[in-house]
């Protein structure tokens, strides 16, 4: 087929459109404004839109967000859909169809969809079945309405709680992204939807936590940290696409990194799939990072990196990349490159059947419900999971009578509890008459159904942005008169600024965004006990309310059955099972970082006046039941470093309901030719159990398990001691033990091991 194919052909496959119009009104203007981007100066990009005619007459890469740009049902974006692919099929001799993306990182992006929790909420039930089963639930839908690829999984690692996407990312830690990321791909891509791994890579360690802002990271933090979710990804998952960084790392932006894109990705790892582009990540290279002169030259570097396919519509990889081919400043080579990979899995999708047609793509649309009744009860099951009982205190569970005040800016907000990529928050404010699209209950409606024989009294007492005092003494006034104040406060997601989460949502320091850390030192001082849900997409500061709150929640934006599962927990019908996947901060001037320290960052002796200690440690969740972890066992005192060694505890419900325990394997390098953190996660397993009963946890603990990238660069398995610690979070580990690794350094690669196998066994009595 390339050789069938034109440069012009060959190049227009390494491109994209993206038509940004309502599709209510065909003949309107782009709806995209300034004041309501969904993608990074995207007003400035649609000023140049070009009818898909023009730009598809050599033919097309791929066709951008059909179904999640405007407010359209599944049968109208299918009509549209059909409509695109005849015209990009009739514009050119090859007829060689488009691919279909669109953006799924909190479920399928479109209008009536359902809208699951966020990723941050996925990774605090630690569940990478769970995460499966969700992702092939998305994967179903998409692929029935003729979608070939979605953009997610985030596979960033959370270095600053302030940066706006950490709603977006599945915590601090490498290894439960890796195992959550590689789940979640699985699921998608066995629906027959590629996945696209992103952002690659260093974006989540920006100066500042500012979007988009530079990372001062050095080249063995990034492999040690930052890419392995991404490796396992590909070679535990089969991650069928990347899409870069829009961060320069130490003054070289992703998207013009061979080492990143090509080097490590590809001629490491083996990666075989394609690189996307981030929406105009190739003329950012020039009118945002200033390394290249202009978009043909941008788009020049970007394909020499290795970015195969142009998104959101094409700029760099137009006609000004041809005249730069033709004039030998390009090696035509590199457009084969890119082309050849695109069209090898359009091939693999079954694009380029003859038994394909754009009908046929998008037959399952008629009868799609693409929020169902299995979609819902699975949306539920997570969020159940996901919410942390940071502290039962005296007031958890609720008894079920009695007078109850519901205060707080969340309470009666159903957008808080999905995260800036779910529709109704990322594209419906600009229709703000079509509602959410889907049935989304309120936190207060869902207590007053939870608690049925509760007298519920309802008072906002300020917005969840801005300085406006004047709820505060009605709020106040409820709480006084009630037995109990449930206090809802957090975030409202949104987009570059209009939102305190969310992509271009970055926060100062971590206190509670406005007024609402006053309304809450207000509600306390009234003496009732007040329990205090936070309903957000990063942590924020609580050590001024803890001691004083009567309980303390965190739900990390749960979904449209958030509300459900929130007034679950509270009443005790719903045992309570997640666990933190970054720590609750003491105080707002952003201490601590994350639990990921080496021992000057972990440190909280007089060397700074600065205590870096949380206030609720990585892994931390409580529930109404009791467990102990006891009877740890490790198979050798020693063993080779390329050697392996098992590591089991047993776990008991020593309390009167069931309930499930997440035990967690963490481990040490005692000493090494670099700083190494003080302990990093290296195993966990979900284990339920009913009261009394108990299980054996057994992890298969290879030595590749303990690699590091040494002082030459190197990825080595060095010898010495190793501390292997079992418990419940990163600060609660009863049980230690070392083993001792024995033999010569060993240089290891992509092949070695990346998880950590777990087995649970019921025991006896």
């Amino acid at each position: 087929m390339l050789r069938a194919m034109t440069l012009e052909e060959k190049i227009a496959q390494l491109g994209s459109r993206w038509l940004r119009k309502d599709l209510h009104e065909p003949d309107a203007e782009p709806i995209f404004v300034e004041d309501h981007n969904v993608a990074p100066m995207q007003d400035v990009f649609s000023a140049g839109d070009r009818p898909l005619e023009e730009v598809s007459r050599h033919g097309l890469g791929h066709l951008t967000r059909v179904y999640g740009s405007a407010p359209v049902t599944a049968v109208e974006g299918a009509a549209e859909l059909v409509r695109q692919h005849h015209v990009v099929l009739d514009a050119h001799r090859l007829r060689i169809p488009a691919l279909v993306h669109e953006e799924c990182l909190t479920g399928f992006t479109s209008y009536g969809a359902t809208v699951y929790p966020a990723a941050i909420a996925w990774a605090a039930t630690f569940s990478p079945d769970l995460v499966e089963r969700m992702a092939a639930a998305i994967g179903r839908d998409m692929a029935a309405v003729g979608v070939h690829q979605g953009l997610s999984p985030v596979l960033d690692v959370v270095r600053d709680y302030r940066w706006g996407r950490v709603e977006e990312t599945m915590g601090e830690d490498p290894y439960l992204v890796s195992m959550l990321g590689a789940a979640y791909v699985r699921g998608l891509q066995s629906a027959g939807v590629i996945a696209t791994l992103k952002h690659f890579a260093g974006y989540s360690a920006s100066r500042g936590a500012r979007n988009h802002g530079p990372v001062s990271m050095g080249r063995r933090e990034l492999i040690d940290v930052i890419l392995p979710p991404f490796e396992t990804a590909v070679a535990v998952a089969g991650a069928g696409s990347v899409m870069n960084s829009y961060a320069d790392v130490d003054g070289v932006p992703a998207g013009a990194d061979r080492w990143l894109l090509t080097d490590v990705l590809r001629d490491d790892w083996g990666f075989t799939g394609t690189v996307v582009s981030d929406y105009w990540a190739v003329p950012f290279l020039a009118s945002m990072h200033h390394i290249a002169a202009d978009d043909a030259e941008a788009g020049a570097l970007a394909l020499a990196a290795g970015i195969d396919v142009e998104l959101p519509d094409t700029i760099g990889y137009g006609a000004a990349l041809e005249a730069l081919v033709r004039a030998g400043k390009v090696p035509e080579e590199l457009v084969d490159r890119a082309a050849r990979r695109l069209l090898t899995q359009k091939v693999s999708l079954g694009l380029l059947d003859p038994s394909w047609t754009p009908e046929g793509s998008v037959a399952g649309a008629d009868t799609v419900a693409l929020d169902s009744a299995a979609n819902r009860a699975l949306a539920r099951e997570i969020a159940e999971r996901s919410i942390v009982l940071l502290d039962p205190g005296s007031a958890l569970p609720l008894a079920g009578t009695g007078r109850v005040a519901v205060v707080g800016p969340c309470a009666a907000e159903p957008r808080t509890f999905m995260g800036c990529y779910a529709f109704p928050n990322h594209v419906l404010p600009r229709h703000p008459g079509l509602g959410l699209g889907v049935d989304v209950p309120t936190a207060v409606d869902a207590l007053r159904a939870e608690l049925p024989g509760a007298d519920i009294a309802y008072e906002p007492g300020c917005e969840i942005q801005g300085d406006d005092r004047s709820g505060f003494a009605a709020a106040v006034a409820a709480a006084r008169a009630a037995d109990v104040c449930v206090a809802f406060v957090g975030d409202l997601a949104g987009l570059f600024a209009h939102g305190t989460s969310g992509e271009g949502c970055d926060a100062p320091d971590l206190r509670l965004p406005g007024v609402q850390a006053d309304l809450l030192a207000e509600l306390l001082a009234t003496r009732t006990p007040v329990v205090v849900v936070v309903v957000s997409g990063r942590p924020y500061a609580l050590g001024e309310v803890h001691g004083r709150a009567a309980a303390l929640v965190q739900a990390f934006m749960p979904g449209e059955e958030g509300g459900a599962a929130i007034a679950g927990v509270l009443s005790g019908r719903v045992q309570p099972s997640g666990k933190l996947p970054v720590q609750i901060p003491r105080d707002p001037g952003g201490q601590p970082g994350t639990y990921l320290q080496p021992p000057l960052g972990a440190d909280s002796t007089d060397i700074s006046s600065l205590d870096p200690t949380p206030l609720f440690p990585f892994g931390h969740g409580r529930s109404y039941t009791s467990f102990v972890v006891s009877d740890l066992r490790v198979s050798a005192a020693e063993v080779a470093t390329d050697g392996e060694f098992t590591v089991s505890a047993r776990v008991r419900n020593t309390g009167d309901r069931s309930g499930a325990e997440v035990v967690q394997l963490y481990l040490h390098d005692v000493v090494a030719q670099v700083v190494r953190p003080v302990k990093q996660l290296a195993g966990f397993a979900r284990v339920e159990l009913a009261p009394g009963a108990a299980a054996d946890v057994t992890f298969a603990v290879h030595a590749d398990r303990t690699a590091f990238t040494g002082r030459d660069l190197r990825r080595i398995v060095e010898a010495g001691d190793v501390d292997v610690l079992v418990g419940t979070s990163a600060e609660d580990l009863p049980l230690r033990g070392t083993v001792r690794l024995a033999g010569p350094t060993r240089v290891v690669g992509h092949d070695r091991r990346l998880d950590t196998p777990v087995a649970v066994a019921p025991t006896g009595p």
